[in-house]
């Protein structure tokens, strides 16, 4: 399952992302690493008595850090049992967190540890059962009207590796294998009299199934990658050791005040920040009197293009309620993707609305979106995987008393 994406189904592996949603994929948006993943908040002691001496009260406790090696025993104690290669699970989750600066904590190894478990299963390269006719069912689908027996036989021409596209075709088995098998074909189409575009349609991989787009943005944002690469971005992703460096930034290298973990599991299926937005969402919706969808999107996306919303035009009616002209409403807006967002006087306002108004008012939510993929044969959603997540990280914790 990955991050959040309209997929298109003009393209053959679209098919392949796990657990993505219909939505269109906003902009990837990197932002620095949190200071610390867990809240700890200082009680409010009530004033002392005039005859007693004031006391300041107690600083905040702060887990003191600790050293590579230590957290190398951490995450080794925290890894479940059972699991191939342990030793190299944990040096690269380890190293993952040293190079985004992001603290050793159980928490932190725990949140990792449970979206592995629920992408791969500890596969590298997960396989993806029924992969060939997912491919097939693609290409006939771009193809059209070319009858696919043309295609067919134009893939009957030997590959790089001395068989037919065609039986490559039939023999897919894992996402990294498709996304070879069309870097390959990208640059022999004419040469193969193909009817189709032959780009790269895969867009997830790895084992936490991390984005190849948010992979590349990532690297251009943070270029502290710490292992040495002599291909291309989109490789590394497929690599145990990319894909659990991308995965965990995904994930972790971003600052929320979430109350729950279950949030970030959110945000890491249907995008950055979405379940600070769907709660602001629902917020808008009740002010309003406007049914909205909480899906996490303040704007809509094509593509890379942010257009007008239905939340957006109910804000704009509450214009005057709220102060703010329609220019000042879209230029707030356009922040959603970041945590500035919520320190936007638009941000401020809705919520300053509720309170006159007396309305409990959130500042996190579960983002509302079914999730839809060739891969998925029943009814789920990004509560569902977030709480399927959630029960793992759970687990995870109590390894550790």
């Amino acid at each position: 399952m990955n991050v959040r994406a309209k997929l298109s189904l003009l393209a053959p592996c679209v098919l392949l992302a796990a657990c993505s949603s219909v939505k269109t994929p906003a902009p990837v948006v990197v932002a620095p690493p949190p200071s610390s993943a867990v809240e700890i908040p200082v009680p409010m002691l009530p004033p002392p008595a005039a005859s007693v001496p004031v006391v300041p009260p107690p600083a905040p406790v702060v887990p003191a850090r600790i050293s590579e090696a230590e957290a190398r025993a951490l995450a080794g104690r925290l890894l479940p049992a059972g699991i191939r290669d342990r030793d190299g699970w944990r040096d690269e989750m380890v190293t993952a967190f040293g190079a985004l600066k992001i603290p050793y904590s159980k928490e932190h190894f725990c949140a990792a540890i449970a979206v592995i478990e629920q992408e791969s299963s500890w596969q590298a390269d997960p396989v993806v059962p029924g992969l060939p006719g997912m491919v097939w069912a693609g290409i006939e689908k771009k193809a059209s009207p070319v009858p696919m027996a043309l295609v067919k036989a134009a893939l009957l021409k030997p590959s790089r590796d001395g068989r037919s596209y065609k039986a490559r075709i039939d023999s897919l088995r894992t996402e990294r294998e498709v996304s070879e098998l069309f870097d390959e074909l990208s640059g022999e189409a004419r040469r193969l009299s193909l009817p189709v575009g032959m780009g790269n349609p895969v867009r997830t991989g790895g084992p936490m199934q991390v984005s190849v787009a948010f992979a590349e943005a990532q690297l251009s944002a943070w270029p502290h990658y710490p292992y040495p690469r002599a291909g291309s971005v989109r490789a590394e992703v497929f690599t145990r050791r990319g894909g659990l460096y991308f995965g965990i930034a995904n994930l972790l290298q971003y600052p929320v005040n979430y109350s729950e973990m279950k949030y970030r599991f959110a945000d890491f299926n249907a995008g950055r920040y979405s379940s600070r937005n769907a709660a602001f969402q629902q917020l808008v919706s009740r002010l309003s009197g406007r049914a909205l969808s909480s899906d996490g999107d303040l704007l809509s996306y094509r593509g890379a293009q942010a257009l007008p919303s239905e939340t957006q035009f109910a804000l704009e009616a509450m214009g005057s309620r709220l102060g703010l002209s329609r220019d000042a409403i879209a230029r707030d807006l356009r922040q959603e993707k970041f945590a500035a967002f919520a320190q936007t006087e638009l941000y401020r306002r809705v919520y300053a609305l509720a309170d006159v108004q007396g309305l409990r008012a959130p500042r996190e939510a579960m983002p509302q979106i079914a999730l839809k993929s060739p891969k998925i044969t029943r009814k789920l959603t990004t509560e569902w995987f977030a709480g399927r997540v959630d029960g793992r990280y759970r687990t995870c914790l109590q390894r550790v008393p």
